[in-house]
């Protein structure tokens, strides 16, 4: 069962360990990831970052990104890159939601699921020409 979230900025605020593993649409692995994500207000924009560790095939190394949460109340907010370009909505009242992306030629389905007050994950299932596989991330608040 999700676990619905009233406090988009309250609840995603702070710390998170993350765990990523990739694979392709049979399920073979493909690599995998793990780090921190942490989220901090600036100018009213929830600031997601992350940073940790990739290994994706023979390439092992460091990775990084930063993504925009611009909350529209309560529950919502709209996701920018950090260049300012669009990437989705999101509206966590239910706990669950799924959000669409197309990217060039591909496309990204993500689902996010908030199971209670210190895990969530979010699953991107992308398709097309260049792409093919399911991106999985889990987070979990990590203790202050």
């Amino acid at each position: 069962m999700a676990f619905p979230i009233n406090d988009l900025t309250g609840y995603f605020s702070g710390e998170w360990r993350l765990a990523r593993e990739i694979v392709d649409v049979d399920g073979v692995p493909m690599g995998e990831a793990s780090g921190r994500a942490t989220f901090t207000t600036d100018d009213r924009v929830l600031v997601y970052r992350e940073s940790g560790e990739l290994q994706l095939g023979a390439h092992r190394g460091p990775f990084v990104r930063t993504l925009h949460y611009r909350p529209a109340g309560g529950s919502r907010a709209a996701v920018h890159f950090d260049h300012g370009g669009f990437f989705h909505d999101v509206d966590l009242a239910t706990g669950e939601w799924t959000a669409d992306h197309p990217c060039a030629a591909d496309w990204y389905r993500g689902e996010y699921r908030v199971f209670d007050d210190r895990r969530w994950q979010q699953e991107w299932v992308v398709t097309g020409p260049a792409k093919d596989h399911v991106i999985t991330s889990r987070f979990t608040r990590m203790d202050t």
